[in-house]
């Protein structure tokens, strides 16, 4: 067992502060532009798209599909030691953006691309919640 802290996204950034502080209350929200309604992740101060100043943040579903996915077998990491294997992925959320998580709580052995997944927070230090995916239930 490592007992070293794991490294935390830095939260300094106002572009990013919403974000993290809807993560910390399991809310997902993600940026859309107010002028043609494209969604972003990660937080900018203009929308990729157009161009348009100060896009707004709205609630996202939560859900997506496993894009693609490696299942980490060892790391150079000692943080990371106690958590192998672990399934590190890519989701494209039902929105379009796509973002980066760990795939908790779902056997790896069923892991597979397209997969439905649901966006889950996981607590870590200092009051920040973690985006992570679990495989979606059917229903």
């Amino acid at each position: 067992m490592s007992g070293r802290p794991k490294p935390l996204p830095v939260l300094g950034d106002e572009l990013s502060r919403t974000y993290w502080e809807a993560a910390a209350e399991g809310r997902l929200l993600l940026q859309r532009c107010r002028a043609c309604g494209a969604y972003q992740h990660y937080p900018r101060g203009h929308c990729v798209r157009c161009f348009a100043p100060d896009p707004e943040w709205v609630e996202a579903a939560g859900s997506g599909r496993l894009h693609t996915f490696s299942i980490v077998q060892r790391t150079s990491d000692p943080s990371f030691e106690d958590d192998v294997p672990y399934a590190f992925g890519i989701v494209e959320l039902d929105e379009g953006p796509r973002l980066a998580v760990n795939v908790v709580d779902t056997p790896l052995e069923e892991l597979a691309c397209d997969l439905p997944v649901s966006i889950v927070f996981t607590p870590a230090a200092g009051g920040i919640a973690l985006p992570n995916a679990t495989r979606k239930e059917a229903g």
